[in-house]
């Protein structure tokens, strides 16, 4: 284990995200407020830190390893967040304790979009623009971003990249080179963002609410800069437009490159995952859809514009709400939650276990039940036309299985700290497939939450983030054997 090159780097990363304050900061300049303050004193104890950190170990180069990747991916996420609560435990209002502001900066790097925070309406602009940020910097990932630029200081980045990148494919590439790869990947984001952040403001938003919405719209984050979520606007254009920015967002980010290079959108249903996930959205708007309307819930129109908006948004994991999902009749908000588990496309701004491992465990189980009846038959698993090994898909399993395991672990010590069942059930399902709002006592925030079961679903959300694995890995003893 290189531990004074992980180290260096982890100096490197903290300093690099301490300058995430100096915007809120400038907001908080532009609009007169004293919660500047808070921001400048949190750059200031960050860029420090991560200085001390580094000066000792500065001149230390060596090439890193698979498993220095795995511990610099969890530290950073885990420090990070940390350190992303300073400014946010430092406002005067609104007035968070240690779990608090903790729970918050986990939900927004994670994009998860849970929140503590109510009157949002009434908080400084400052703190705002810092919770939309701290998502739009999480949805793809800050690692990826320190890969673009960590080789120019003389780290390799490989390592890193297959550590934080989503999804069972990890050795893809989209350039031969991994920065350049990186570079790619938030080109493409920055884009989506500004064409988002364009489309909102044509279409009636603030300026300041537009660029707000549109970091946590292609984020897959779900933070609003109001307590009423996209509903506060009440505009079928605005909801449209969120809609669109949230499917193409909830995409493989390999899918737009190739889109873009070849001037062609031919390979997105081309793409087995791809195609899947528009059928699963538009299958679960049409059961909604008719539900609502059945039930007469809201008449035709309103169930058409509702169910076509919550279903992408938690499908999708974003999480912005547009009514109130989880009073609403029968099977549905259950089945919405279910569909979290799935989430979007590897390779995107989503969650949950994504579509391209349900896609394989679906196929394996088939191939499971034709072996039962052709005992000596082949039957490989396979994406379109291609077949996909054995290793891939064992690790699919596995994944899953770990997935379900963990899940039912966490889901027993919420409930050993006295939530109910629906509560605790949905709480967990929203924070580990990084969605937000869930069902019962957090179905419109978690403020009312006891410190023990905010630092059990900050904890759920740093896993979801990075995929079960690349976190538990450590707890393992042969990750730190020589």
């Amino acid at each position: 284990m290189q531990y004074s090159q992980i180290q260096r780097i982890l100096g490197i990363l903290l300093m690099l995200f301490s300058t995430s304050m100096l915007p809120a900061a400038a907001v908080g300049f532009h609009y007169g407020e004293h919660a500047r303050e808070a921001f400048l004193v949190g750059f200031a104890i960050t860029l420090v830190i991560g200085l001390l950190v580094w000066l000792p170990v500065r001149h230390r180069r060596n090439e890193l390893r698979t498993r220095d990747g795995y511990l610099i991916t969890v530290l950073f996420w885990l420090v990070l967040g940390l350190f992303g609560a300073v400014p946010l435990y430092l406002l005067e209002l609104p007035d968070l304790t240690v779990a608090d502001a903790v729970f918050e900066s986990f939900s927004g790097l994670t994009t998860t979009g849970a929140t503590v925070i109510t009157g949002l309406d009434t908080l400084p602009r400052s703190l705002l623009f810092y919770r939309q940020q701290l998502q739009w910097f999480g949805g793809m990932g800050i690692i990826v971003l320190a890969v673009a630029i960590l080789p120019l200081l003389g780290v390799g980045g490989m390592q890193l990249y297959r550590a934080e990148m989503p999804g069972p494919l990890k050795e893809n590439k989209l350039t031969p080179r991994i920065a350049e790869t990186a570079k790619v990947l938030w080109f493409i984001y920055t884009g989506l963002t500004l064409a988002c952040a364009g489309a909102y403001w044509l279409a009636g938003m603030s300026l300041f609410d537009a660029i707000g919405h549109s970091f946590s719209t292609v984020a897959i984050g779900g933070f609003s800069t109001h307590d009423a979520s996209i509903g506060y606007y009440d505009s079928p254009l605005i909801e449209l437009i969120c809609v669109l920015f949230m499917v193409i967002s909830g995409i493989n980010f390999a899918l737009h490159f190739t889109a873009w290079r070849f001037r062609s959108i031919r390979s997105y249903w081309q793409d087995p995952e791809c195609r899947t996930y528009l059928l699963i959205l538009l299958g679960l708007f049409v059961i909604s859809a008719a539900l609502l309307s059945y039930s007469q819930y809201y008449d035709v129109a309103s169930s058409l514009r509702f169910a076509a908006f919550q279903t992408v948004s938690i499908a999708t994991t974003t999480g912005f709400t547009v009514t109130d999902f989880a009073s609403w009749p029968s099977v549905l908000p259950f089945m919405l939650l279910y569909a979290s588990f799935v989430g979007a496309c590897a390779g995107s701004t989503g969650g949950g276990m994504k579509v391209i491992r349900v896609v394989l465990v679906f196929k394996q189980g088939v191939r499971e039940i034709k072996r039962l009846l052709h005992t000596n038959g082949v039957f490989p698993v396979k994406l379109g036309s291609k077949p996909v090994g054995d290793r891939v898909v064992e690790a699919v399993w596995g994944f899953c299985s770990v997935y379900v395991f963990t899940f039912a672990l966490l889901f027993l010590l919420l409930l050993g700290t006295g939530l109910d069942f629906v509560t605790a059930f949905s709480a967990l399902t929203a924070c580990m497939n990084n969605l937000g709002p869930g069902l019962g006592d957090v179905a419109a925030h978690y403020g009312d939450m006891t410190a023990t079961v905010k630092w059990i679903l900050s904890f759920a959300m740093l896993l979801g983030r990075l995929e079960v694995f690349t976190l538990l890995v450590l707890l393992t003893p042969m990750f730190w054997r020589r």
